[in-house]
């Protein structure tokens, strides 16, 4: 039993070493890259697919790449009571993508939902790239986006 825990604490390590490097690869290419996970797999003596599940469980990492702004829309209890699903509405009807689409045609825009961007006593809420939008109405949407090129 001790091995089969000690075996448990590596992999927490190696599971944290393994989302910096994730992290890392996002900030600084906006996504991470097919070869990237095969490197990071090699590198680690981890397979492709133990990398791919880590990368696709967090919502802040992305394995496609992504429009200039990343919308982020909080999908969790305190927006939905909030009625999140107008703002998800209306980003839709301001950007013309539905969200886990691709990326707006112009480059500009990608949407996606997330379970928490903690502000959720701020709700409904969502994050452009690294700024955090609270108390939102359909209103506001098209004045927020409009800020973002």
């Amino acid at each position: 039993m001790g091995k089969t825990e000690r075996k448990t604490t590596l992999r927490s390590k190696d599971e944290k070493s393994l989302i910096v490097a994730l992290k890392e690869a996002q900030n600084k290419l906006g996504y991470v890259p097919q070869e990237l996970m095969v490197e990071l797999a090699q590198r680690n003596g981890l397979s492709l697919s133990e990398i791919y599940g880590v990368a696709t469980f967090y919502s802040f990492i992305s394995t496609k790449p992504a429009g200039r702004n990343v919308i982020k829309i909080c999908k969790s209890v305190p927006c939905y009571l909030k009625n999140c699903e107008t703002i998800i509405k209306s980003v839709e009807q301001e950007t013309g993508i539905k969200p886990g689409q691709t990326t707006t045609e112009d480059g500009r825009f990608t949407l996606q939902l997330v379970n928490c961007i903690g502000a959720c006593d701020k709700a409904p809420a969502m994050m452009i790239n690294n700024d955090v939008h609270v108390d939102l109405t359909p209103s506001k949407i098209s004045q927020i986006l409009n800020g973002y090129k």
